[in-house]
């Protein structure tokens, strides 16, 4: 009995050495050489890893940048100084960045758009809006389930009444949001943008009255006070986020929107937690 296990004993031994000497040897033939920038930039990055530059992750992104293939400013996520570090350790040009932050083109929260249907399926918006479209009347507006919430990896968007409230402060324009909303209510603007039409509704402006207070009319009084900031496009007016300057507090003031569709964000955020039930007679 002695024997039989001495012997079971040595020829796991030998088959275990065998083994060894197979492995490494392939992973001696076979072995990938990894570029050590790639690391270092990996390590200089935030590791956010939201996918705002187009890349899978950090990883992917510091292996574009180690290849030229992308500057380092195209990280939406990095600092002013990280930008710096990593060009100056390639010797590269950091790249103009161009900061977005994102915003929802929608102000119809629970309280201003009529109530479909009492839904009482799964909390995600891709589900709701294959399902019945959420308990909201337009079939254009946020859900409000709260997806893009869940997926934002900086906390920067809140469901408030129903609807996605964006909070600028946070927001670094990742677009993690914006991928995962089914309507495509999310938009990625320039970092100074502060007023935006809070409407997504194509449809005409008596169709929308009936399932939004807020929806904007397509009465181009916006375009007519200030053509080089506004634009509309059939019966939805839209900010001309490439206007130089960007449209103010004051030309929100001129307009007087007629529905309070045309808002600033900070007067947007406001209505939304203190006054849901805002409504321009």
């Amino acid at each position: 009995m002695i024997q039989l296990v001495i012997a079971a004993v040595l020829i796991m031994g030998c088959l275990g050495l065998v083994l060894g000497l197979v492995i490494g040897f392939f992973a001696k033939v076979f072995k990938v050489e990894t570029d050590p920038r790639i690391e270092l930039v990996t390590e200089l990055l935030p590791g956010a890893n939201c996918g705002g530059c187009g890349k899978a992750g950090c990883s992917d992104f510091a292996k574009s940048v180690v290849n030229g293939e992308n500057p380092p400013g195209k990280c939406p996520v990095s600092s002013k100084e990280q930008i710096t570090a990593i060009a100056m350790a390639l010797g590269v040009d950091p790249g103009s960045a161009f900061p977005r932050r994102a915003v929802v083109r929608c102000g119809g929260d629970i309280h201003q758009v009529n109530r479909k249907i009492n839904y009482n399926g799964v909390l995600d918006c891709a589900s709701a809006n294959l399902i019945s479209g959420g308990p909201k009347g337009c079939r254009y507006g946020c859900i409000g389930m709260g997806s893009c919430a869940a997926k934002c990896p900086f906390g920067a968007i809140e469901i408030i009444n129903n609807l996605a409230v964006v909070h600028e402060e946070l927001c670094v324009g990742c677009g993690t949001c914006a991928a995962v909303c089914p309507r495509g209510v999310i938009e990625l603007v320039p970092m100074n943008s502060r007023v935006h039409v809070y409407c997504n509704s194509p449809e005409k402006g008596p169709e929308k009255r009936k399932n939004c207070k807020v929806s904007c009319l397509g009465c181009r009084k916006c375009e007519r006070l200030a053509p080089e900031k506004f634009k509309v496009e059939g019966f939805l007016a839209r900010v001309d986020y490439e206007a130089d300057p960007p449209p103010t507090e004051e030309d929100v003031e001129k307009v007087g929107c007629p529905t309070g569709a045309l808002l600033t964000a900070s007067r947007h955020y406001e209505i939304e937690t203190f006054d849901p039930e805002f409504s321009i007679k």
